[in-house]
């Protein structure tokens, strides 16, 4: 893929090395040569320094060829501008926007915008770890299902995740162990102390805790 990202944050770094060393290929922009400065020498893409809104510059970094196109500023005037000028103007196909105000998110949805709150987000995470240490609703985009985290007991030990599923309401999805990290069929065997990472609907979450017997809540 051919991304383009303003914003040479900790998170604009970050994203830009993880794609470029996936072997994407990556063109960074920020105002500051400081900040770009922290993209190290490892990094094997382009990095321009000028306005993340600057349809001269957007051009000179290919934004015309552009698959992707994301904008994670520390300003949300500066994201918001940048993300609608790629969208609009350039018609990128993907275009992704971070808001730090999160009363500022429906602007951009209302827009079409793809957008991330790490306001939201990392507020909601520690309330998971508060309230519900085994589940997160935030992994997936919608408020209807979360994931969570089941240890299997003696009881579960020798059934096929097909058995341990219940259907319309919890699928185990992941089954982690000593072993690693598997992606399980409906015939795969679960032992005892596998944790299973499960899809649940968020509705029957008190009977999927019910019945596997998680009791607590933090």
């Amino acid at each position: 893929m051919y991304v383009i990202i303003v914003g040479c944050s900790r998170v604009g770094s970050e994203l830009a090395k993880l794609l470029s060393h996936e072997g994407h290929d990556v063109v960074v922009i920020d105002r500051s040569q400081s900040s770009l400065d922290r993209l190290g020498n490892s990094f094997n893409g382009v990095s321009l320094v000028g306005n993340g809104f600057d349809i001269n510059l957007l051009k000179q970094a290919g934004i015309e060829k552009a698959d992707a196109f994301c904008v994670v500023t520390n300003g949300d005037n500066t994201n918001l501008i940048a993300a609608q000028v790629a969208k609009k103007i350039f018609k990128v196909p993907k275009v992704i926007a971070r808001v730090y105000d999160p009363q500022r998110a429906h602007i951009y949805k209302a827009l079409g915008l793809d957008i991330l709150s790490g306001t939201v987000l990392f507020a909601s995470m520690i309330r998971d770890k508060i309230v519900e240490s085994r589940f997160t609703s935030y992994l997936i985009e919608t408020k209807d299902l979360g994931v969570i985290e089941i240890e299997a007991q003696k009881d579960l030990a020798g059934k096929t995740v097909e058995a341990v599923n219940v259907p319309g309401e919890f699928i185990v999805v992941a089954i982690r162990n000593l072993d690693g990290v598997l992606i399980p069929e409906p015939e795969t065997l679960v032992k005892e102390k596998d944790i299973l990472m499960g899809v649940v609907k968020v509705s029957s979450l008190d009977k999927i805790k019910e019945k596997f017997g998680i009791a607590e809540a933090g």
